[in-house]
């Protein structure tokens, strides 16, 4: 017991970008480990207890494919936690994966989470994660973590403004000399874009689809603006007028349709963002342009799309998907960076 305790406070302190659509846990000094779905796969017994048959990956492979007992369960929503029970024991199985061992852990943990949180869900938050072993919790938010991790230097008195689209926030926020100027998170993201989908394939085709194939049509043919050639996707569902499982093809163009009044949205939040900027500040980022991240900045021409609206250059960030976990990693890496931009009250 004693050798446990032990090796518990000297373990490996963890970086948590618990996001809606995916998880990633970074160790310090070690990388990125795990970057998986966020989804639990629970079993209900016989007697009603509820099971863990497993989380991330092979948890989402049973979305929509379950049999009446066994549920994939997405325990964050919109960004925040929409059950707390599941998201405390996804987090232990994230931590016990990346220790390989279910003994006493009790790491120095900072997670990332979405400007704007309420009190109470940030307790949620750092409540999950102390039941799921940390010793200590961090918060940190996501724009401040998505400018770190996109190569921003935010502590130099320069305005940098970073949009990141994850899976249920858009995150958007203008950085200068370590703080967040202006800051704004919506909640339409990947997961609106998703439904948006949906919805379109029904009304149009007919076809009733779920949330995985909307999401891989997003991924295949999606685009913020008309490309030059129409890209074309077989999709799969059940007719809704028959009741029987039909084909169809949609184009890049169907697509946009579907995203368009999201994605409208997103401009909208940015637009606000920027007219609350002050003048200085403004100045900086017309010669900076704005950097996209999560997601959603892969979307074919949201870049484009944006740049278009704003009247600003828009950039793409190198490896946009990683950019809040590697930033959230670098706050933890930095001890004097993660006490000054994040919040442990």
């Amino acid at each position: 017991m004693i050798l446990n305790k032990f090796v518990g406070l000297f373990s490996n302190d963890l970086a948590i970008d618990l996001g809606t659509a995916n998880t990633l846990v970074l160790v310090k000094g070690k990388g990125i480990i795990i970057d998986e779905p966020s989804v639990v796969a629970v079993k209900t017994e016989k007697n009603g207890q509820q099971t863990i048959l497993t989380v991330g990956k092979e948890a989402k492979d049973m979305v929509g494919k379950t049999p009446a007992q066994i549920r994939a369960i997405r325990p964050m929503r919109d960004g925040v936690i929409a059950d707390f029970d599941m998201t405390e024991k996804m987090i232990r199985k994230f931590i016990e994966k990346v220790h390989g061992r279910k003994s006493l852990i009790s790491p120095r943990v900072i997670i990332c989470v979405p400007y704007g949180l309420t009190q109470v869900e940030r307790k949620a938050v750092r409540e999950s994660a102390m039941s799921a072993g940390a010793r200590e919790v961090f918060l940190i938010e996501e724009p401040m973590a998505a400018a770190i991790g996109a190569g921003l230097d935010i502590r130099q008195p320069r305005g940098n403004l970073i949009v990141d689209i994850g899976g249920g926030t858009t995150e958007i926020g203008v950085t200068s000399l370590g703080g967040l100027v202006v800051s704004k998170s919506i909640r339409v993201a990947g997961d609106k874009l998703d439904e948006s989908i949906v919805k379109h394939i029904r009304i149009k085709f007919n076809l009733l689809i779920g949330e995985r194939t909307a999401e891989q049509i997003k991924i295949n043919a999606g685009t913020a603006l008309a490309l030059d050639k129409d890209l074309t996707m077989t999709v799969n569902g059940r007719d809704q007028v028959e009741g029987l499982l039909s084909t169809v093809e949609v184009t890049s163009e169907d697509i946009r349709e579907a995203m368009k009044e999201p994605l409208k949205e997103i401009a909208e939040a940015l637009r606000s963002v920027l007219e609350e900027v002050p003048p200085d500040l403004a100045v900086d980022i017309v010669e900076n342009g704005i950097i996209l991240t999560g997601g959603g900045a892969l979307i074919r021409k949201l870049d484009q799309y944006l740049s278009n609206l704003v009247k600003i250059p828009v950039y793409v960030a190198d490896e946009p998907l990683l950019a809040v976990a590697r930033g959230t990693g670098k706050a933890l890496e930095e001890i004097d960076l993660l006490k000054q931009l994040s919040s442990n009250e």
